[in-house]
């Protein structure tokens, strides 16, 4: 007969508590400025980009057209360029130690170049598919077109931990290209214009950045399917990222408002 009373009692309680309790941090939508435009070739198939404030390097995909090279102009012609095998398909590159880590996509096989020639110093393998790579310094870090990254030995390539990237109003998939700058792993999302910066702690999502009004400007109406953006590229001396997709005739150079820049 006291069951009404107490349970209100309970949640009068309670009420407070819960409401003193943190919701979850939603990810900012982020500004950004525009401070340099570049044009260059439309037939890249973008996967890698870096940029070391004098030269260019990038990984553009397919079977049968896959390459990496190395500019001093991205709208020039390339001081080299080393073609892959046919059955080889270009992915995602890092540069640590003046080592040039390129992945594959469906081979399972990590190829580490000597920086300044292109010579072929290693062939290391992997699990899974090949998609984003990037380096916070130390060691690897790898997408795999899902929602979980992994941080890997430059050594060998093995599995030091794995981030599950989460946050936002739902999860993240098909994680593709990354640059790790300030803190913080860039990504983009496979068939969006955004890129996402991700805690790599705790795999949070705090940002997003929406490059939808440069993908319009550099396709116009000739988008296809395939015309995604993808490629970040951090610009140390300007403190901001070069961006492009496949098959943009375009690289943007932007800086954020906010989130470190």
């Amino acid at each position: 007969m006291y069951r009404p009373l107490i349970t209100a009692l309970v949640a009068l309680l309670l009420t407070p508590l819960l409401q003193a309790q943190p919701t979850a941090t939603q990810p900012v939508e982020l500004d950004y400025q525009l401070l340099e435009t570049k044009d260059r070739p439309a037939d890249h198939f973008t996967q890698g980009l870096y940029y070391d404030g004098d030269r260019w390097y990038e990984s553009s995909g397919l079977y049968g057209r896959s390459w990496l090279a190395e500019y001093t102009d991205p709208g020039g012609n390339p001081v080299r360029r080393k073609w892959l095998a046919g059955n080889r398909f270009a992915e995602g590159l890092a540069i640590l130690d003046d080592q040039l880590y390129l992945l594959t996509y469906r081979a399972g096989e990590l190829q580490v170049y000597n920086r300044k020639n292109f010579s072929l110093q290693a062939t290391l393998t992997y699990r899974g598919e090949g998609w984003g790579l990037t380096t916070d310094g130390e060691q690897l870090i790898m997408s795999n077109g899902s929602n979980t990254l992994t941080f890997r030995d430059p050594a060998d390539f093995s599995v030091q931990r794995r981030l599950k990237v989460t946050g936002g109003p739902g999860g993240w998939s098909r994680l593709n290209e990354l640059e790790y700058v300030h803190g913080l792993i860039w990504a983009n999302i496979w068939q969006e214009p955004n890129i996402i910066a991700i805690d790599p702690e705790s795999g949070k999502v705090q940002a997003i950045l929406n490059l939808e009004k440069l993908q319009r400007d550099s396709l116009g109406s000739k988008r296809t399917v395939d015309a995604v953006a993808n490629g970040i590229a951090w610009d140390e001396h300007r403190n901001g990222l070069w961006v492009t997709g496949k098959y943009w005739p375009k690289l943007y150079l932007i800086r954020p408002e906010g989130v470190g820049f």
